[in-house]
């Protein structure tokens, strides 16, 4: 599909904010084994971490962020989107004829690749900054993956399936939907709005 041209990636991103500002060595492991990654708010912050690997964390911060536009959370209304995710932590999302409501992205995972050590993979986390969001002051993914206490700098173990393609999304969800992440991760496909879930 081709790209419209109203689409702002840059309106996708998030500040970083004193939440989690520290680099923390912490290492939080999540379920099913995989690899290490580690969250950056941005180009600056993996940088500062590898020096050398400057072009690699540009284009990872890009494909992260491309990947918020296609496959993130979207919503019908700036209430729903930040109900689920805090005031002044969502964007207008226009593509085509569609006007969404979507989370900026929090940050990016940065990750080694097993099968060629020269490349590098990354995926958009988002963190919620609404007390009434199971995801509030915590990493999680477009999939609804919690990766825990949300600090950047932190490493996390990541699956192998987290830097698959991820589908695209069309489908808006109603508030308190990105929470349902058990439902979301079934109901991937058609084009109506569902509390329980998004897709293509």
């Amino acid at each position: 599909m081709k790209r419209s041209k109203s689409i702002n990636l840059q309106r996708m991103r998030k500040t970083a904010t004193p939440l989690a500002t520290g680099v923390a060595a912490t290492t939080l492991v999540a379920c099913g084994g995989g690899q290490e990654a580690e969250v950056f708010a941005n180009v600056e912050q993996c940088t500062d971490a590898h020096p050398e690997l400057r072009s690699q964390c540009e284009t990872a911060y890009e494909k992260a962020l491309q990947q918020a536009a296609d496959s993130g959370p979207k919503y019908s209304s700036m209430y729903d989107c930040s109900a689920d995710f805090g005031n002044d932590n969502c964007r207008s999302y226009q593509h085509g004829s569609s006007n969404w409501f979507v989370p900026a992205m929090g940050g990016f995972l940065f990750a080694q690749a097993i099968d060629n050590r020269r490349h590098y993979h990354s995926s958009p986390v988002y963190t919620s900054y609404s007390r009434y969001s199971p995801y509030y002051g915590r990493w999680s993914t477009v999939d609804g993956r919690d990766y825990g206490r949300a600090r950047y700098g932190s490493k996390v173990r990541v699956g192998n399936d987290t830097f698959k393609p991820k589908p695209k999304v069309t489908r808006t969800i109603s508030r308190g939907g990105f929470g349902s992440s058990v439902s979301a991760k079934s109901s991937w496909g058609g084009s109506r709005s569902s509390r329980g879930g998004w897709g293509g």
